[in-house]
């Protein structure tokens, strides 16, 4: 072992010198001198009384070692301190009973302290219990659900459904609900939350039991306990599924200790009295120096220490580590002893810099003590001061984080412990990813939010439709200055917090530091090892609680993560100047297929990633000059064949359950830091063997496999012609220096993680922001019905102000949190990451899409977080922050709009998932005004592909998002179609909060103001216009699904009506009603579509010389008049069931559905030219289905004593604010003229012989004939049956053409 600065000395090759080798030592001191500074450094104890120094014996280093020895063995304590303490039984140390004493599935961790719930409510006791006495035992909080944690006899038998507490002789306390249980439950205590420690106390000379929680007492739970012989208490808990705690019996220092209350497990006495002594000796030597000159021992500042190389000092720091270091191995005297003393050095303030002491004593450590003892010692002091930081409670000026986050910078500066904790601790053993997390306060008292943030503030202006209104001009001047007050709270809270921040991307930059090669692999390429691992940990384990790490630490972590990579993009661009900056950076597309960076069983856009090295492998070495080895092919088809035998494998709970004796692995969930097994699936990775690169066209490079482990610096970086991970560079990628080639995979890694549960995360925390608003809504109701409130109605107004006060107490409370999550996860600067992110994504996207085929490798997860990242932006941070005020705001939309635009139909996307997403996206895009200007402003090319693929026929694909996207560009044009939301519904809450995300922009972007898009309507008219196939198919499609959905949407009304009529109670399936409300919805927006194509491109059904116009008008007809028929009839199907008002069912109603089609007959009936008004008003009326009588009952002209008193009848007069004067007077126009049209009908109609009828619809004369067959009917019906079928109607034989028909004149 040897460390700069110092002689190499080994502990236990040590010898130590006799005194006639002295004078051969360069460097030791005379003997007088030497013995005073031995005395000095190792006083004799008050025991054997003050000696002075002309009387005390002369100390030499031969005699040094038993002086010591003598020197730690006074205070030693002969017996163990728990043998001589009553009351307490069982073995000395205290863990989880995981052989017997447990019920249900639970996760234990491998040191019996930390469980995870894996069934519905698990149970598990200690193996030790108490009988007599005071004791206490510690419980850390690691997650707030439904939990019972308290004491337990022997005696208590749990099971599935009852766990501590809820037999006789069970106690607990449940901070979830927090109540006490003792069979029965009352309430007591407070709210617990994720970071808390609960502490337990049990006093069986009083009969009492009481809990504490973070150190406040809560009170004594429960007196009278039973007591006495035969009947002592184990520690229990019972938990429900997924939920986690870890205890503390005393095998640590407790954090809350309890004067009087003894730990369930004694502390080691005698070790730890021995190791504050040598921790005193150590200090002693730091802080004396030896003048030879002056022949005198001078006390010196022992922050300025440096090892030297002094033998004295070094012979004397090797007899103190003889027997520190083994001591240094137990955790309880690492977190009592040294990470104490540590902390004490940083206690001084200023930066961490500024105190190089604790770097010495680290080299120290590693000079005098064995590895395995350092490399302990490391591990357990990085555990002790995880745990502290996790646990630690949040107080105004966050002073326990800082301290202890301080004191894991220093360690980590040291190069030599910085690699080896990276190599074996902080992501193999740790949950490093902790440190990086700052959590949230649930009770806002407490952790002082009140003393920063004294003043609260909350939206009370709202819009008609329930809306914060932005425009703060109204505000009085008492609402501005709450306002300002609560802003300057919220900043000063901010720069609080931002201290923390920084300390936690100070540690990540030590760990991205790629400079520290003097002791082998620089640490950036462990950390990217080991954060690769741990992305495939997550994203191969979704699901599995003991693997996945908790989202709220993912939040944090890739915000510290983006801060450290920018600083060390930007670096590199300043050193060299030929690269790109950290403002444009992406991700290179060959990192996607050249097999350098694993993304273990993720998606590529274009299918599994072997079927795309073999059916790309020519485009491969084509465009990137890589040929894949047909072994590496045969061998990953045959991993396919076993992927979903293996995939099975690692979902299984790899923690063995607490069963038979068998250990269960640790999680992320339970034990706040202990150690996880190795649970990695082996992972590939490719090094390539390249010569440099010649000016020539460069060779084909083969692959090899490497596991990631395995990897060095050269394969990460490359070196001497060989590009690392950028190996295999399409022809069109510009040759230009981006960045550091491992700063590219780690940014990759940050992609990922993103989408792995950051996006997630951000939209459940957003329900604070919501929960305010509902409450302040809810308070100015109130204050608004006190406002109101008769003076005679005191009991009234005295329930009103009761409400009014818990409102405002919970907005107070509330408003708080909020500021707190709006610094932590919705600030600002978090904000510019998540855009930053976006851009990423987008401009690689746009890299991998100019390579052609190989687009496919790029994993699916690049598209979902440039959705998802977007839609965040959009509705997360709003309104604490402005989309719009972001750099390059516009030009980032259009670049996204053109991706949707592009990839939505993109062929080379194989995905049905992704497919939808990018439908749902595009769909939510065009809703917004900013963003419909958006996919305006990208090149008409691409704007008129875009509707080609929109327009293309709705059969053999998902429709109906393509459907609402056609709405949405129509919304605002058509008749009666400006509203925001229907009439009735102006009440209702908008958003499904339970939706995924982009289901639930959906649900919101619903509700947007219409922003209907001429230009895009333009290119819809002229695709139609000029393709007359596509305009006929895709207009055929539509008829044929408005024919099913509303056909649907008459079924399932028809049983929701009969169960509504049945005499015995009953309930409709909610899913049912959600199913027939969309067939409904889906029918309206059909319509609206066709409405919108006759608007636009009416000869499509009106002039004749086009191909299937005649037939597509008849089609049309018939399902208008079905629509009409259904809904308009007096006291029918439709009517019954939209006056149950059924929850589900608010979107039915006859207005959208009837204005749709009033505007698609007005369309042709008015707004047409007279032949095109006479075609049409002639194929409506030939329909036998054809009433006037609906068409009057748009305008409520029906018959005369139909409608009820108690029932209104529909009137398109009614809806003044939503359909204009002029569009009523087109219906009351087209209703005049069909009126005198069908009376000109009736009177010229000739009755038709039956035998002349077509024999399929009974309603029009023969017309042609079929050819082979000679089979007839009427041109409608086979035209029809044509565009969906070539076969006839009657034998099955294939129609090969269709002649007109004249019946010859009879003879």
């Amino acid at each position: 072992m040897s460390s700069k600065g110092g002689t190499a000395l080994s502990r236990r090759n040590y010898r130590l010198a006799s005194d006639t080798d002295k004078p051969k030592v360069t460097g030791i001191v005379n003997e007088k001198l030497l013995s005073d500074y031995l005395h000095h450094v190792f006083p004799a104890s008050s025991k054997q009384g003050p000696a002075s120094a002309a009387y005390r014996k002369t100390l030499t280093f031969q005699d040094l070692g038993a002086h010591l020895e003598k020197l730690l063995a006074e205070d030693n304590v002969t017996e163990d301190s728990r043998d001589q303490i009553e009351g307490c039984l069982g073995p000395s140390t205290v863990v989880l009973d995981h052989s017997s004493g447990f019920e249900g599935l639970l996760f234990v961790d491998d040191d019996l302290l930390g469980v995870i719930g894996h069934s519905n409510f698990s149970s598990i006791r200690a193996t030790t219990c108490a009988y007599k006495g005071k004791w206490v035992y510690e419980v850390l909080i690691s997650s707030q659900g439904l939990m019972q944690i308290g004491w337990c006899t022997l005696n208590c038998r749990f099971n599935q459904e009852e766990g501590v507490g809820d037999t006789p002789d069970s106690y607990a306390y449940d901070g979830n609900r927090v109540r006490k249980w003792n069979v029965t439950t009352t309430n007591y205590g407070k709210s617990w939350a994720a970071g808390d420690i609960v502490s337990c106390l049990i006093d069986l000379d009083e009969g009492t039991i009481t809990f504490c929680l973070n150190g406040q007492s809560l009170g004594v739970a429960f007196s009278n306990i039973k007591t006495g012989p035969g009947v002592a208490y184990f520690p229990a808990i019972s938990l429900s599924f997924k939920e986690s705690v870890a205890f503390n019996f005393g095998s640590r220092p407790l954090r809350y200790p309890v004067e009087g209350y003894l730990p369930l497990q004694s502390p080691p006495t005698t070790d730890l009295i021995n190791a504050n002594r040598l921790l005193g000796y150590l200090k002693t030597v730091l802080s004396t120096s030896i003048d030879t000159q002056e022949e005198k021992l001078v006390e010196r500042d022992s922050g300025t220490w440096q090892i030297q190389g002094d033998p004295t000092i070094l012979v004397t720091l090797a007899h103190i580590f003889n027997h520190f270091a083994p001591l240094m191995c137990k955790v309880y005297l690492v977190e009592d002893v040294l990470m104490n003393f540590l902390l004490s050095i940083l206690e001084g303030g200023g930066s961490v810099e500024e105190h190089p002491l604790i770097q010495q004593l680290l080299d120290l450590f590693w000079l005098l003590m064995e590895d395995h003892e350092v490399s302990e010692c490391l591990k357990q002091l990085m555990m002790s001061l995880l745990r502290a930081y996790r646990f630690s409670p949040i107080i105004p000026d966050l002073g326990f984080q800082i301290h202890y986050l301080r004191l894991t910078t220093a360690i980590l500066r040291h190069e030599k412990s910085r690699k080896y904790l990276l190599s074996n601790v902080l992501f193999d053993v740790l949950r490093s990813v902790v440190f990086f997390y700052i959590k949230t306060p649930l009770r806002v008292k407490e952790a002082g939010l009140e003393e920063l943030i004294l003043t609260t503030w909350w939206p009370t202006r709202f819009d008609k439709e329930g809306k914060d209104e932005k425009d703060t001009r109204e505000e009085t001047a008492e609402e501005r200055l709450r306002r300002r007050a609560y802003e300057r709270g919220c900043h000063r809270l901010k720069k609080r917090i931002e201290v923390v921040e920084e300390l936690q991307v100070q540690i990540l930059r030590l760990m991205l530091n790629n400079k520290d090669k003097g002791t082998g692999e620089a640490s950036r390429y462990i950390f990217l090892n080991k954060f690769r691992k741990f992305l495939q940990e997550n994203a191969s384990n979704r699901g599995n609680p003991t693997v996945l790490c908790p989202p709220e630490y993912m939040v944090c972590f890739i915000h510290r993560l983006i801060t450290a990579i920018r600083s060390y993009w930007d670096e590199g661009k300043r050193k060299s100047p030929g690269s790109i900056s950290s403002e444009d950076a992406y991700v290179p597309p060959q990192l996607f297929y050249n097999g350098k960076v694993d993304y273990f069983d993720l998606q590529r856009l274009g299918g599994l990633l072997s079927h795309l090295k073999k059916t790309l492998k020519d485009d491969l070495a084509a465009k990137a000059n890589i040929i894949i080895d047909p072994a590496e092919i045969q061998a990953s088809s045959m991993d396919d064949l076993d992927e979903d035998e293996e995939t099975g494998a690692a979902q299984r709970p790899s923690g063995a359950v607490a069963m038979g004796g068998a250990l269960a692995r640790p999680s992320w969930l339970s034990s706040p830091t202990l150690g996880r097994a190795n649970r990695f699936l082996s992972t590939a990775a490719v090094s390539l063997m390249t010569p440099r690169r010649p000016l020539a066209p460069p060779e084909k490079v083969k692959v090899r496999t490497l596991a990631v482990e395995q990897r060095t610096e050269e394969d990460i970086e490359g070196s001497h012609g060989n590009d690392g991970l950028l190996l295999g560079r399409p022809l069109d990628e510009p040759d230009q220096p981006i960045t550091e080639k491992s700063l590219l995979e780690i940014l990759d890694g940050v992609v990922m993680m993103y989408n792995l549960s950051v996006h997630q995360q951000l939209g459940k925390m957003v329900v604070v922001s919501d929960d305010v608003h509902e409450y302040a809504v809810a308070l100015k109701d109130t204050e608004e019905k006190i406002a109101r409130c008769p003076s005679r109605r005191l009991d009234i107004l005295e329930e009103l102000q009761k409400s009014q006060k818990v409102f405002a107490e919970k907005l107070n409370h509330l408003s708080r949190r909020l500021a707190w999550i709006n610094a932590t996860i919705y600030s600002k600067e978090k904000m510019l990451d998540v855009y930053w992110l976006l851009r990423v994504c987008i401009r690689t996207i746009e890299h991998s899409d100019s390579t052609d085929s190989l687009f496919a490798f790029m994993p699916e997860f690049y598209l979902n977080v440039a959705m998802n990242s977007y839609s965040a932006l959009k509705n997360y941070f709003s309104p604490s922050n402005c989309m719009e005020e972001l750099p390059g705001y516009e030009e980032t939309l259009t670049q996204l709009a053109a991706i949707l635009a592009k990839h939505f139909a993109d062929p080379r996307i194989v995905g049905t998932d992704i497919k939808d997403s990018l439908m749902q996206a595009l769909a939510s895009y065009v809703c917004y005004p900013q963003s419909l200007r958006a996919v305006e402003k990208i090149p008409e090319d691409q704007r008129m592909a875009m509707m080609r693929n929109l327009l293309a026929p709705y059969e053999q694909r998902p429709w109906a998002q393509t459907n609402w996207i056609l709405v949405r560009l129509w919304r605002g044009c058509g008749f009666g179609y400006r509203y925001t939301r229907l009439p009735h519904l102006l009440k209702t809450k908008p958003e499904d909060a339970n939706l995924p995300s982009l289901q639930r922009d959906l649900s919101i972007a619903s509700f947007q103001k219409p922003c209907p898009s001429l230009l895009l309507q333009r290119h819809m008219a002229e695709l139609l216009c000029q393709d007359k196939d596509m305009a006929a198919s895709f207009l055929n499609s539509v008829l044929n699904q408005l024919n099913w959905a509303f056909s649907e949407f008459i079924g399932m009304i028809q049983e929701i009506q009969q169960a509504a009529e049945r005499p015995e109670r009953n309930f409709v399936d909610t899913r049912q009603l959600k199913v027939c409300a969309t067939c409904f919805d889906l029918s309206v927006s059909l319509l609206r579509v066709l409405e919108m194509t006759i608007t636009l491109v009416p000869e499509i059904f009106l002039d004749w010389t086009r191909p299937s116009a005649e037939l597509l008008l008849r089609r049309l007809a018939q399902l208008l008049n079905q629509v009409l028929n259904r809904v308009t009839a007096e006291r029918n199907l439709f009517d019954r069931v939209v006056n149950l008002r059924l929850p589900g069912l608010e979107s039915v109603d006859h207005y959208p559905i009837l204005v749709a089609v009033s505007g698609i007959l007005v369309r042709i009936l008015v707004d047409s030219d007279k032949q095109g008004i006479s075609r049409a008003a002639s194929v409506l009326l030939s329909d036998p289905c054809f009433q006037l009588r609906s068409i009057q009952y748009l305008l409520g002209e029906g018959d005369a004593g139909a409608a009820s008193a108690d029932h209104k009848h529909f009137s398109l007069h009614t809806y003044t604010d939503y359909i204009s004067t002029e569009e009523e007077q087109k219906v009351e126009q087209m209703l005049t003229f069909l009126t005198e049209e069908s009376k000109q009908a009736a009177a010229s109609t000739a009755p038709t012989s039956e035998d002349d009828l077509c024999p399929i619809c009974y309603a029009h004369s023969i017309s042609a004939i079929f050819k082979p067959c000679s089979h007839k009917s009427c041109k409608a019906c086979i035209n029809q049956h044509l565009m969906n079928n070539k076969d006839c109607f009657f034998c099955k034989a294939t129609i090969t053409g269709v002649d007109d028909y004249t019946k010859p004149a009879s003879s």
